[in-house]
């Protein structure tokens, strides 16, 4: 682990696997404490647990993010324990994918309220401190569908794309108070998920990606870690695309 003598308290949605456990875990081998957060208290605490094994500093907390008042409370109990959460990264994020006649209501409405409500729940309830300290970082989870769209995942793609809109004004609401609001677009990412895939749709996907591999999580988690630090504060109201050149 990293010594750091600025620690900062880092927030990280959907941290029980995937993408959000590796940027929860280099973010705390950074120096800083991190909260944990998922649906399931087995994940995001085995994330924790992991973290203070191995030296670090973190905290683990369950909870549906599409719940409001769940994590209005949250928010608020945790800025009475540590006063500020100088890094929040909205990674927390679902797929119910199916064509729009197939759409259900809830298919629809279940997305758009974990993906993109979620970012607005948490950031209302944890910005005005940062703004307040002069001091932040909000890093926002999107996707390459939320730029190209998508057939079977126009509830997806609406949340993602969403997501930039919301990145790109609070930018500009925010940056007189110095707290940047940036969005990471992950292409195709080796994960749990891809990897059910067959061969058969693995080579398809791997043929669309000009470097002709999947992307890492740890090619996400350090580039969320790098928009989280010091060096990265006159970057704002950006979208980075990590795809291997997918998107150009």
């Amino acid at each position: 682990m990293t010594d750091s003598t600025d620690k900062k308290i880092a927030l990280v949605t959907g941290a029980g696997r995937g993408i959000g456990k590796e940027i929860a875990v280099l973010l705390a081998d950074k120096g800083h404490h991190v909260i944990c957060v998922s649906r399931s208290e087995g994940s995001c605490g085995a994330v924790a647990d992991t973290i203070n094994a191995n030296g670090g500093s973190a905290q683990s907390l369950a909870l549906d993010v599409a719940d409001k008042a769940a994590v209005k409370e949250a928010c608020e109990k945790l800025l009475e324990e540590h006063g500020n959460i100088d890094i929040l990264v909205n990674n927390a994020g679902i797929t119910r994918d199916g064509l729009l006649f197939r759409m259900s209501d809830d298919d629809w409405e279940d997305v758009i309220a974990t993906n993109l409500t979620s970012c607005f729940t948490w950031i209302k309830h944890l910005a005005r401190p940062m703004t307040r300290k002069r001091w932040g970082r909000i890093i926002n989870m999107s996707s390459v569908i939320g730029l190209t769209g998508n057939a079977g995942q126009a509830n997806y793609a609406a949340a993602k794309a969403g997501m930039l809109g919301l990145t790109k004004s609070l930018a500009k609401e925010f940056a007189a108070r110095n707290v940047t609001v940036n969005a990471i677009a992950p292409g195709f990412i080796a994960t749990d998920m891809t990897a059910e895939l067959n061969e058969k749709q693995q080579e398809a996907i791997v043929g669309m990606i000009p470097m002709k591999r999947m992307g890492t999580a740890a090619d996400i988690a350090h580039t969320t870690a790098f928009l989280a630090s010091e060096e990265a504060g006159y970057i704002t109201g950006q979208v980075f695309t990590v795809d291997g050149g997918m998107v150009m």
